[in-house]
């Protein structure tokens, strides 16, 4: 989940939770807002996990190994 549909869910929830007055029979919109928030904010910490981890991995040329071979080198190798 990024943190774009994390946001969404929460938001979507707080509306659900706070904002919403009507009923609907065998439904307890409070509590379905309430699930919408609290996987919104799971989500929100797994994301940023995520992104954590990502940005600890080097990128580019600090983990590169230039394996640049020559048709020199693979005579003789059975190639």
């Amino acid at each position: 989940m990024t943190f774009a549909g994390s946001l969404f869910l929460i938001a979507v929830g707080a509306i659900l939770r706070f904002a919403t007055h009507f009923h609907i029979e065998s439904i307890d919109l409070r509590t379905v807002g309430l699930i919408l928030m609290i996987v919104g904010v799971v989500g929100f910490l797994v994301a940023f996990w995520q992104w954590a981890v990502w940005s600890r991995r080097p990128h580019g040329s600090e983990g590169a190994v230039d394996e640049r071979r020559t048709p020199d080198e693979y005579r003789g190798r059975g190639y």
